[in-house]
Order: structure tokens, then C-alpha cells, then sequence
């Protein structure tokens, strides 16, 4: 620890500062998503593009871009609502130089995870791309010569207790680097570790709250309360419903759920608040829908279709705001403890954290929390705990409730009986949730920080060494994390129950494999735990669709012998330790019907089932015409929505983006056909129902011919899709 921090109030300095502590070569490091320094980072930057002196790196990942539309209607829809959501956030310069080809040569990039398809076309990414797992970034992070360490800093002022500081939506890696950081400065090395304080980031408990004295700098001014980027939720497709309503049946009550951002995380939340605020109506979806029917053996042994009595646990390195939904809807509500006896406790359902039974003393006696004749350090365990109630104190080897003594030789059946007056009502501590680092819509921030204090210390902050997996406190973390359910997404698994989720068989990372190795590894150590991964079975739109069960690959994240349980929008494969055969028509018995015969026929030629088999009659109908069927009436009911949650879109943007992703994909298809509709527009009125669309797209009163052809091109796309009548 340090205890010379510099406070500074102007960005300039505190880059000054820096550079005169390690020099002219900065190897600087700074989480992903969220918690970068943004102001720091843009003026050391700006410090190397002006002095070729200053060799710069930059190991990170994840930038957080503003979207930009690539075509001139994308631009036009994209404008005003990147204007009102992320108004107020800063970018990132050497992001903006990266993406144009303009950073200098004295600056290199290097990242361990990016937006999923983002650095597709960059050779640099590509060739920078750091392949590490998320539990090891920093290790090879210091490998690399990292000296300098920056992030974002929620602040409390303390009501007079001095200034806290918080690592809010970043200690995944930032716990681990300052202590890395400090072993170097031990050994003589220049280092620097900076805090960049944004009072708008929600101030997170657990192991997120530090000291002043662990950084070096602290940057605090008005500049650094900017907005914090908050990324808008994403569309909820059928197929992802689908998906998400398989999953909610394999999620066991008084469990643990581990999931991600997005669609499919948004799908479960959405199936699993259905089946516990509406259970009737949701298992009679699960009965029509065949699920309950086919795979009922496998739902009671892993999961269930009953309400959420005992609640969910989160363990999950991502605490994204699909957790808040399932936490407003009393579904995560199971907490866990940072002790080994009071968990093994709760497991076996002798103590509820609600209400401390009157033989505590005998229970916690029994599981050797305490000794029978307590030391001092037994009465601060319970007091810390809530197992004995407020304002006691401990002297000279007695118990004191004001001045009325407790002896503390609980050996004795009346010092034992004694103590029931001095009972603990409840647990004190505990969470609903440990997470890694958070980002979410701007609604997910307001909630956090909405929250009175003691409320939001139920959503603890902690390292990925921690959260990500067991080692270091296998017990303990056993204990909490009990019928873990880890819930990942894959692009693609081969028929033999490989993954494939972070890159191609050419070498090109499409984003990298962060933590999910972890959690799978983790899925199987645990004697309770599963892997449910989740794929869509199809990609490329209905022009050209392509399977995402596939024979075989040339790149695999997760090898076969780690598989478990798959689901697609077609059901559910139980593959774990079945032999290859089973495993290979089972995964076929929830592809896309389309392909499920050129599967077959791989199969059998390598000789890997029997050349009689063929697909049952029952998942031979696997079409998103099924699908989409299938949800239709529910839909018209108000289930199964595109946004389950709300969104920060307007319904005219939610209407464009739909139809002009359409008419994009249909175009791509059949540019005839498409040039013959927008060539009959220009002979017919605008509809008064498109009016409002048009004025969002600023072309209600177009000035030239090209914009005339970009109004009929929306008109044509909002037709199409049914927002429009002639």
C-alpha cells in the first residue's frame, strides 16, 4: 500500500506526473467495457501522437464505440439516437485513429476481447489479438511489461469518515493488477496505478471498495462526471425465446445462474420471470410447446418448472441488468455468506438467514465455527454476522450487554441458555449476487444508484480469480454456488459436442474466449453444476441460411470432452457422458431440419452411427416457420416480446430498424425485384402513415433526387415489413 497519493484536478498534470514516475515507455493497461479512464487515457494518448519519443501500449479490451452507420440511411437513423443515448460520453481518440489508420507508429494496440465481428477486417487487431483467458489476463499482462494501471473510480464522500473509493463495474482484473503491480514496485520497478473518479458510476461493495492509498494518482475534476456509456438493450428475436424458454426449465430453484448480455441473456430472464410470476400460464406453454412432454426426465433431475421459492443465486464474472430483472421479480433472492460453516448450514436448511434459530450456539458449536469456551475472535464472527444483536461488547474474556455480563464457557448448559437472550433476529452481510465487472442500458445504472445503500451491498464486486472459478476457496465457493447452472452462448458446436465461440478456422478472432472456459470448467468440477450452452441453429438470414451444427471445424474454444447440455430453439441435447454416437444424434435432433440429413450422412459415412438410423418423424419439422407459429398467439397476448424489458428506442426507430434490416437482407437477395418495387413508388403518393417515419428520418421534404430515392427506399422497406398501408 501506498500511502504518498497524488490528488490531482487537472488532467494535463496528472499525465505529467505519469510519465516523469516511469518514463518514456508506457506499457498501459485498463479493463475492459466500462471502468477505462476515458480522460486519461485520450490525453496520454494525445501525449504520444505529439512526442514520437513516448512508446505507447495499450493492453485493454473491449472499447465501448459509438455506433456509426456505414450506409447514408443508417447514418440518418443512427444520428439522433446516438445524440440521445450516449450524449455526454466520451470517445475514445486512439480508437477513433485505430478504425481510420491514422494511430502512430509509436503507439500499439493489443486486446484479449472485442465486440463480437468488430475487428473482422483489421489485420492489426487480428495480429494483436491477445488470446488469454480472462483469469489470466494479467498474468500475461505483466509478461508484457505492464508499469502503468488506470481506471474508472466510483467516490463516496465518507459523512465525515474521509472520501471511499470504489472499483464499481471493474474488478475483474483490477484487483489483480494493483497487487501486481505493487509486488513490482517491491522489486524496485517504476509503476503507476491511476484512479479516474466518475461520481456518476454506482458505488459497489464487496471486495470493489479500496483505499485512496491504493493508487498513486487519484484524477477528480468536473470533466470526469461524464456521462457513462450505456449501451441500449438489444432485440429479442422468436428463435432467442425460444431458446430462452428451453433454458428456464433447466434452472433449479435454491440454485445458481450464471449469464450474459444480450438477447438470449434477456430471453431467460424473460422465461424464467414468466414461470415465476405467471406459473399457470407458463407451464401450460411449456406443456403446448411439447417441452414438458419430451424432455420431463431431464427437466425434474436438473431443473423444474416451479416458482422460485428459495430464489437464485448470481455468480457470474458479467452482473448485467438481466440480473436486476430477475431481482425485481423476487427470483434472485438466494444470498450466500463468506463463511464455510454458516453456508453448510443454510444448505442443509437448519439455519434461514431470515431467522436465527434459538440453537445457534449448539449448530455453530457443532460445525466448529466457535469454540465451545469463545475467544475474542469468535465474538467479532458473531457479531459480524448478526448471530448475536448490536451494541455488546467484548472484556476481558466476558460478553457484555451494557452492564450485564455473559460468561463465555458455552461448555456450560447455563452460560449456553443464557446466551439465547443475547440471540441475533437475522444474518447480517450476505448477496444475492458476485460479479466481475457490469454494464448495462442507462436505466441499469440509475437502479444501482437509486438504491439505499444496504441494498446495493447484496450485489457484490469481486476479481475474476474469485468469481470465475473455485480454486482458492474451493469449499467455500462449492457451497455457495450449489446446482450451478453457467449459460454461454456458442456460434457454432460440431456434431461431436465441440464449441466454437470466439474465432474462425482461418485464424481471425471474431471477439476471444474472455471467461467462458472458466465456467465450464467450473460446470463440471462442481458435483452439482451444468454447462447449458446455447446456440442459434441457423445463420445468414432466410436467403442463405447456413447451419450452426456442423460436422466438424478447424478451430474449437471448448473441446468435446467438456460438453454437457446444448439447446437450440429446437429443444435441448443432455450430452454429457454419452458415448459419440448418442452424442451425435442427439445434437441432430435439434438442428435445423434443413440440414439434418447432410448431418446424418457425414455421420454415417465416418462410420460414426449406424447406416440405418434415420431422423425420428418427431424432429423432422425443426422451421423457423415452427417457431415463429408456435409464439404467434402468445405474442398477441404480450408475451414474447421484442423487448421484454423496455427500451431506449422510440417506436418509429424500432419500426425503421426492423423494416430496413428487411429490405437489406431481401436486396442482398433479389436486387430486381427490390429495384422494381422502389421504381413503382415513385408513381404513387406518400402515405400519411409513413409521415412520422419520414420526419424521424429528416426526409419527409426531400430537396434533391437522391433524397427522394432514400424516401421511397423507406417507404418501400416499411411496406414490406407491414408499418405502412398504401
Amino acid at each position: 500500500m501506498k500511502s504518498d497519493t497524488q490528488f490531482h484536478d487537472n488532467i494535463e498534470t496528472c499525465v505529467d506526473e505519469v510519465i516523469r514516475t516511469v518514463g518514456n515507455e508506457i506499457i498501459f493497461g485498463m479493463p475492459l467495457a466500462l471502468g477505462k479512464p476515458a480522460l486519461f487515457v485520450n490525453e496520454l494518448y494525445r501525449r504520444a501522437k505529439d512526442n514520437p519519443e513516448i512508446k505507447l501500449t495499450i493492453l485493454t479490451a473491449l472499447a465501448l464505440e459509438k455506433p456509426e452507420g456505414a450506409s447514408e440511411l443508417e447514418k440518418r437513423l443512427l444520428g439522433p439516437l446516438v445524440d440521445r443515448i450516449f450524449g455526454g460520453c466520451p470517445e475514445f481518440d486512439y480508437m477513433k485513429d485505430f478504425r481510420t489508420g491514422n494511430m502512430p507508429d509509436n503507439v500499439s494496440l493489443y486486446e484479449f476481447f472485442n465486440k463480437a465481428g468488430g475487428y473482422m477486417g483489421s489485420p492489426e487487431a487480428q495480429q494483436n489479438h491477445l488470446n488469454s483467458n480472462y483469469t489470466h489476463v494479467i498474468r500475461d499482462a505483466v509478461t508484457l511489461g505492464v508499469n502503468v494501471y488506470g481506471q474508472m473510480l466510483a467516490y463516496q464522500s465518507g459523512n465525515g469518515s474521509g472520501p471511499l473509493y470504489s472499483m464499481g463495474c471493474n474488478t475483474d482484473i483490477s484487483i489483480e493488477a494493483i497487487s501486481e503491480l505493487d509486488k513490482q514496485r517491491a522489486q524496485g520497478r517504476k509503476v503507476a496505478i491511476i484512479g479516474e473518479v466518475n461520481e456518476n458510476l454506482p458505488f459497489m461493495y464487496g471486495d470493489a471498495v479500496v483505499p485512496a492509498t491504493s493508487y498513486d494518482f487519484i484524477l477528480k475534476n468536473e470533466e470526469t462526471q461524464y456521462t457513462l456509456f450505456g449501451p441500449p438493450k438489444e432485440s429479442v428475436s422468436d428463435v432467442d425465446h425460444m431458446i430462452g424458454l428451453h433454458v428456464s426449465t433447466l434452472v433449479k430453484d435454491g440454485g445458481t445462474i450464471q449469464v450474459g448480455i444480450g438477447s438470449l441473456g434477456d430471453a431467460i430472464v424473460a422465461g424464467l420471470k414468466m414461470r415465476h410470476t405467471e406459473n399457470d400460464r407458463y407451464n401450460a406453454i411449456i406443456e403446448e410447446s411439447g417441452i414438458a412432454g419430451i424432455y420431463g426426465e431431464l427437466i425434474r433431475k436438473v431443473g423444474g418448472t416451479d416458482t422460485f421459492t428459495e430464489g437464485l443465486y448470481g455468480s457470474s464474472e458479467m452482473f448485467v441488468d438481466a440480473f436486476m430483472e430477475l431481482y425485481k421479480s423476487g427470483i434472485l433472492k438466494r444470498k450466500v455468506f463468506e463463511n464455510e460453516p454458516l453456508m453448510e448450514l443454510i444448505n442443509e436448511k437448519r439455519l434461514d438467514c431470515a431467522s436465527i434459530p434459538e440453537n445457534i450456539f449448539d449448530l455453530l458449536i457443532e460445525k466448529e465455527a466457535v469454540q465451545e469456551k469463545l475467544r475474542e475472535k469468535d465474538f467479532h464472527f458473531l457479531v459480524e454476522f448478526g448471530l448475536i444483536k448490536e451494541g455488546l461488547t467484548w472484556r476481558d474474556g466476558v460478553i457484555f450487554d451494557g452492564e450485564s455480563p455473559y460468561a463465555t464457557d458455552l461448555s456450560s448448559t447455563e452460560n449456553r441458555d443464557a446466551f439465547k437472550a443475547i440471540r441475533g433476529e437475522k444474518l447480517n452481510g450476505g448477496s444475492v449476487i458476485l460479479g466481475a465487472f457490469f454494464i448495462g442500458p442507462q436505466s441499469f445504472y440509475a437502479a444501482l444508484n437509486a438504491m439505499p445503500e444496504e441494498e446495493r451491498k447484496l450485489f457484490g464486486m469481486s476479481g475474476v480469480e474469485k468469481v470465475n472459478q473455485l480454486y482458492g476457496g474451493e469449499k467455500l465457493r462449492s457451497l455457495q454456488r450449489k446446482d450451478a447452472r453457467f449459460i454461454n452462448t456458442a456460434m457454432m458446436i460440431s456434431i461431436f459436442g465441440s464449441v466454437i465461440s470466439d474465432a474462425l478456422d482461418d485464424g481471425r478472432v471474431v471477439s476471444g474466449i474472455g471467461g467462458q472456459y472458466n465456467f465450464v470448467s467450473m460446470a463440471h468440477a462442481l458435483e452439482d453444476g451444468r454447462l447449458i450452452m446455447m446456440v442459434r441453429s441457423t445463420r445468414g438470414g432466410a436467403g442463405k441460411p447456413m447451419s450452426n451444427i456442423i460436422f466438424n471445424y478447424g478451430h474449437c474454444s471448448v473441446p468435446k470432452h467438456l460438453r454437457d447440455i446444448v439447446v437450440t430453439e429446437y429443444g435441448i441435447a443432455d450430452v454429457r457422458g454419452l458415448p459419440d454416437k448418442d452424442v451425435i444424434l442427439a445434437l441432430i435432433k435439434i438442428a435445423d431440419s434443413r440440414f439434418q440429413n447432410d448431418l446424418l450422412d457425414q455421420a454415417k459415412k465416418s462410420g460414426k452411427v449406424p447406416a440405418h438410423y434415420e431422423v425420428p418423424e418427431a424432429y423432422r419439422h425443426n422451421t423457423p416457420e415452427k417457431v415463429s407459429g408456435f409464439l404467434a398467439p402468445y405474442k398477441s397476448e404480450g408475451l414474447f416480446q421484442v423487448f421484454p424489458f423496455g427500451t431506449d428506442f422510440t417506436e418509429e426507430e424500432v419500426a425503421l430498424g426492423g423494416a430496413l434490416r428487411a429490405f437489406k437482407a431481401k436486396a442482398s437477395k433479389s436486387k430486381i425485384g427490390v429495384a422494381m418495387a422502389l421504381a413503382g413508388e415513385f408513381f404513387k403518393p406518400v402515405p400519411e402513415t409513413a409521415k412520422p417515419y419520414l420526419d424521424r428520418m429528416s426526409l419527409e421534404a426531400p430537396a434533391q433526387f437522391k433524397e427522394r430515392l432514400l424516401q421511397k427506399v423507406v417507404i418501400s422497406a416499411l411496406k414490406a415489413n407491414g408499418r405502412v398501408t398504401s
